[in-house]
């Protein structure tokens, strides 16, 4: 059947690209300057093909018509697997999860923070949707679970690190909405879910869930599981703000730059739900460093070094500090003890997607 489904594929990727040819070839378009440039070394090291093969996937005319025919065949004929996500019943998910390798440097280097940090690290690794939901797909493609993956992280940390377990609660809620059909990222719901056990270790009594006015900004969100598959028949998601009428408000938040400067941002950027990323709505663009001063009276401070995991999770710590340094380090140039000093913080929490554990950027600069 599969080889079937690749036939019917083809043949319509290369109707696709006879008619993509034709009508770029008619279009009169003028040259765009972000087209690769035929230079005689990128010629020699082969560069050239291979700029010239990505361009040419990235601006098809009719590509996005084909990724979503390329979708629908294989839902239709039981392949189920574009791009390397799977098109489940009510969900995408990654199919290629069990496949990761983390960056074996990892540990190390988050070893290496904590054992120069005078206070207290905690690390809680967030396991993706299909780490969550991932017996609903082919026993073949769950081979390393993502349980296993964040539990081998585990174990290679030093003794001094609290390490929180999000997977078994995550897998307990997983009836709740707590991740997106779309994307590998949980929703806010899911984040508070794992707050309330974040916040206690930290110290602190979790804001109780009753006490949220729960505001729906958009039910249009369709994330990085759509993008690499463009099918539509999922049901959108939703992203949501948790306002605590009665707590703590945020009373500035800025973008610092190494050059010292600092830009002042919004905490909630709602133009980004008019862009192609609509999650961005937390936190706006990617910054390297973020600064968040709150109403909370009690001088706590706290470090928090993140990816994108953590946009939505952010929130809900402003109810307990006074002042927020969150820390991006693959948007960060250079090392964490150029932007930070460190003995300014109590705490650091470290929180960030299993399926970033291979990025080798996102933990490059934390070694102090």
């Amino acid at each position: 059947m599969d080889k079937h489904i690749k036939k019917l594929t083809a043949a319509a990727v290369l109707a696709v690209m006879a008619v993509n040819v034709i009508s770029t070839a008619v279009g009169g378009k003028k040259a765009d300057p972000s087209a690769p440039k035929a230079t005689a070394s990128a010629f020699y090291d082969g560069s050239f093909s291979r700029e010239v093969s990505e361009y040419a996937s990235e601006h098809m005319a009719l590509r996005d018509k084909m990724l979503s025919f390329q979708a629908k065949m294989a839902e239709k004929f039981g392949g189920r697997i574009v791009n390397g996500v799977y098109i489940g019943k009510d969900r995408l998910l990654d199919a290629e999860m069990s496949e990761r390798i983390p960056d074996p440097s990892a540990a190390d280097r988050i070893n290496a923070f904590a054992r120069k940090f005078d206070g207290t690290v905690y690390i809680a690794v967030i396991p993706t949707s299909s780490g969550v939901y991932g017996e609903t797909m082919p026993d073949y493609l769950l081979g390393n679970p993502e349980s296993q993956q964040i539990s081998d992280l585990y174990d290679s940390l030093d003794s001094s690190i609290r390490r929180i377990d999000a997977y078994n609660i995550l897998k307990m809620l997983k009836d709740n909405y707590i991740y997106f059909r779309n994307d590998t990222k949980w929703t806010s719901y899911g984040a508070y879910c794992i707050y309330r056990t974040v916040i206690q270790k930290l110290g602190f009594l979790p804001i109780t869930y009753d006490k949220y006015t729960i505001r729906h900004v958009t039910d249009e969100f369709r994330g990085n599981l759509y993008d690499r598959t463009l099918y539509a028949d999922t049901l959108a998601d939703i992203l949501d703000i948790y306002e605590y009428r009665d707590g703590a408000e945020v009373e500035s938040c800025t973008a610092v730059y190494k050059n010292g400067l600092v830009h002042e941002i919004n905490f909630y950027d709602m133009d980004m739900l008019e862009s192609g990323d609509m999650y961005g709505m937390y936190l706006g663009k990617p910054e390297a460093v973020i600064e968040i001063e709150t109403s909370v009276n009690n001088q706590k401070r706290l470090l928090v070094i993140k990816d994108s995991y953590a946009d939505c999770f952010i929130p809900f710590l402003t109810q307990h500090y006074s002042r927020i340094t969150v820390v991006s380090p693959e948007y960060m140039d250079g090392s964490l003890k150029d932007r930070i000093d460190t003995s300014e913080y109590e705490q650091t929490l470290i929180l960030f997607g299993i399926e970033n554990a291979g990025n080798s950027a996102l933990f490059s600069g934390i070694a102090q």
